[in-house]
């Protein structure tokens, strides 16, 4: 305890309130919150050091495993970074169907999320609907892939099935129906006053702690951030579709509430684009038998929670030296001690909900030896930071020669 009026309480590693299991150290007074500590490392699999000891083909697959939510997000951010390496054209058609599988998991994750938001906060109706429509999109992405969830789409490059005139309009078909109950939820979220009086003003992150924090995805575009890599950095068939960058300014979970169920609307549009614009010809090219080029590349990919990274390093042998994953939540985890000072105890599970987080996605587990002994030290996350970028220099990567470049692409457009 600080005194007879502050004290900590621990909320996790298991707790009723959270769907995975991690540690949150809450420092009170009364039922205020003064200070969140945020304990990562619960659902550590070693998924990045399994990759390094398997094939690529066999990584496809164990990458999916990283979230079941954003599987393809993972496998395609992983399969475009093996492809740059292997100076790889991937044929469009194969490009448009990563597109559309894209689309309709960030459908299926902006539903899932509704429904959980609706249940954190009491209104358990919402979480029937929404999850009831769930189920459309997984069916369809089980007939368009062969699995409702981890679909195993991809392929060194390409796709490992094409799409059928049946299937387009069983696609559009269910658009139809989706579209129509999201107009609902629209007006649910933006008229029903119980859910504007909950969460409004809860969980504030205005833009200049959205720009500080490093959030990404639905958290910093309802702080008015307009930063979305499908229009930024374009990859498969996101230059040749047209879609707004969704944001809001209440800079709440209620704006990130608005902005998720808007981009469900995006979405639909963009399926019916792709499925018009939708090429003739092959669905995948010849890759290399088993060992890729030596060579290394960064890949992005703006998941359903925000911008996904990763980073692989080949050696000329058929297993990648170094595969690296920077997942949404880890970027926005940050901001959530932010958003819930000063908050009550009460609004807690709503806003680290509204970041949609994902902590299996996010643990990471490092050792750091000196050469003379084998004690581990607890590091700092600002001793994590500079860690990180002095080994990247040493091996000539500068994350901020990158971030220079990016500036002034995006003061160019």
């Amino acid at each position: 305890m600080h005194n007879s009026k502050e004290f900590k309480i621990p909320i996790g590693p298991q707790h009723p309130a959270l769907k995975e299991p991690e540690s949150f150290s809450v420092a009170l007074r009364g039922e205020k919150i003064l200070g969140v500590d945020i304990r990562l490392g619960y659902n550590h699999r070693g998924i990045e050091k399994a990759c390094e000891e398997r094939s690529y083909v066999q990584d496809i697959y164990l990458i999916e495993r990283i979230c079941g939510i954003c599987s393809h997000a993972h496998a395609t951010a992983f399969i475009q970074a093996v492809e740059e390496i292997a100076h790889l054209a991937v044929p469009e058609r194969a490009l448009y169907i990563r597109t559309l599988v894209g689309e309709l998991e960030r459908v299926h994750s902006h539903l899932l999320w509704l429904g959980v938001a609706g249940h954190e906060i009491g209104f358990d109706t919402l979480l029937m609907y929404t999850w009831r429509d769930r189920e459309i999109v997984m069916d369809i992405l089980a007939d368009l892939t062969g699995n409702r969830v981890n679909y195993g789409i991809n392929s060194i490059g390409g796709v490992r099935r094409d799409i059928s005139p049946a299937q387009v309009k069983d696609v559009l078909k269910a658009v139809d129906k989706l579209e129509e109950r999201t107009k609902y939820y629209i007006e649910v979220a933006t008229e029903e006053t119980t859910i504007i009086k909950r969460l409004s003003g809860v969980g504030v992150l205005a833009y200049d702690d959205a720009i500080k924090l490093d959030a990404v995805g639905p958290t910093a575009r309802a702080s008015g951030v307009a930063r979305d890599v499908r229009r930024d950095d374009p990859y498969a068939a996101y230059d040749k579709i047209q879609f707004n960058v969704i944001t809001d300014t209440h800079s709440d979970v209620y704006g990130r509430t608005v902005v998720r169920v808007k981009e469900l609307m995006e979405s639909y549009g963009m399926i019916r684009e792709i499925l018009k614009k939708m090429p003739e010809g092959p669905i995948a090219i010849k890759a290399p038998p088993r060992r890729i080029p030596a060579g290394e590349a960064i890949s992005r990919y703006e998941a359903p929670r925000g911008e996904d990274v990763h980073y692989v390093k080949s050696n000329g042998t058929e297993k990648p030296e170094r595969v690296k994953v920077r997942a949404p939540t880890l970027a926005n985890v940050q901001a959530v001690k932010h958003m819930l000072k000063d908050r009550f105890l009460a609004d807690m599970p709503i806003v680290i909900a509204a970041i949609d987080p994902c902590f299996s996605c996010t643990d990471r587990s490092i050792a750091i030896e000196d050469g003379k002994s084998r004690k581990k030290n607890v590091m700092t996350w600002q001793e994590l930071h500079d860690y990180s970028i002095k080994w990247h220099r040493e091996r000539g990567f500068d994350p901020a020669e990158i971030n220079r470049k990016f500036h002034k692409t995006m003061e160019g457009k």
